[in-house]
């Protein structure tokens, strides 16, 4: 049968032009998506991307793949202001470290506020640790502690990076024990974790996950860890909590939208987000690399990132690099 041709009101044709850009589809996403990475190919933050992006590969958790983006550069800046760029788009998605997202909140000048994200889920915390070379002087925690007290700047812990989660760590350490330790910087936590066996210095505070091949060559020891409670595979190490001391320091993983994406795109992350979280993929790689294996969905982890912004903030102005 013959239909003839309607035509299409002048309403009906403005209705149609004012659909969002990136309207979503029923089976979002509907083409490749792109993983944003900060670091450096072989860094903690693209490891945890990469995986990421294998495991919704490997559970089918969405309808297309992960292309892997590195974009690194300014201590996360180059990455988060690409995905600032992309705003509303949910074709982006950044392998978020919450250190970094608070750090650049807080820089001078800077223009890269927690607004411009839109939070999608955090996974877990690669936790700091204080750790030592096996034969070290100091046998516990409070050996430590007492030390830095009595001689100031005389214990010397090596870090990353001067303005980076380990120096943060030292920061509270300082604070709440009355401690007052030296730091020197070097290029990685790998070559922190080598001077501390070299004993070019007294002791890290990197990552658990950095110093792990260390202890387990029985080169390192780690007195304390400022975790909610003791790891599985390290029972013998205390947290800094039962020592009386309220602190918890790692960086988190997690993945981030551009700001102001669609809510169905971000339901339809979130919820991949967390079948990933609870694949055996990513339990046996958190289990493996001593992780806090926390999960927060999207509002959580907005609420989590809100609530340690006056915390680094602090910390900002303590070492001089507070926005003003």
């Amino acid at each position: 049968m013959f239909h003839p041709i309607r035509t299409i009101r002048p309403i009906a044709i403005a209705a149609i032009l004012m659909l969002p850009a990136f309207a979503p589809a029923q089976n979002f996403p509907v083409k490749p998506l792109e993983m944003v990475i900060h670091s450096n190919p072989g860094a903690g933050q693209d490891v945890f991307g990469r995986l990421i992006a294998e495991i919704s590969a490997k559970e089918k958790l969405l309808p297309q793949p992960f292309t892997v983006v590195n974009r690194p550069g300014g201590s996360g800046a180059v990455a988060s202001t690409f995905i600032k760029s992309k705003k509303g788009d949910p074709y982006y998605l950044l392998s978020l470290s919450s250190t970094i997202v608070l750090a650049l909140a807080n820089r001078p000048g800077s223009e890269l506020g927690l607004d411009i994200y839109t939070p999608v889920a955090l996974f877990g915390f690669d936790l700091q640790s204080v750790t030592v070379p096996a034969d070290s002087r100091f046998k516990t925690f409070r050996d430590l502690v007492e030390a830095a007290k009595q001689s100031p700047d005389t214990i010397v812990n090596g870090i990353a990076s001067a303005t980076g989660t380990a120096r943060f760590f030292q920061y509270q350490l300082d604070k709440m024990t009355g401690a007052k330790f030296k730091y020197v910087s070097f290029k990685s936590g790998a070559d922190a974790m080598a001077a501390v066996m070299g004993k070019h210095v007294d002791l890290t505070m990197e990552n658990v996950s950095e110093v792990l091949s260390g202890v387990e060559a029985k080169r390192l020891r780690i007195l304390a860890v400022p975790a909610e409670q003791r790891l599985a595979h390290l029972p013998d190490v205390p947290t800094l909590k039962e020592l009386g001391y309220n602190i918890h320091v790692g960086g988190g993983r997690g993945l981030a939208m551009p700001a102001g994406v669609p809510k169905e795109t971000l339901a339809a992350m979130e919820a991949a987000a967390e079948r990933a979280h609870k694949s055996a993929i990513w339990r046996d790689y958190a289990t493996k690399n001593m992780y806090e294996n926390t999960y927060m969905n999207s509002a959580q982890l907005t609420q989590y990132l809100a609530k340690q912004m006056p915390v680094v903030a602090e910390f900002m102005e303590f070492i001089g690099a507070k926005k003003p």
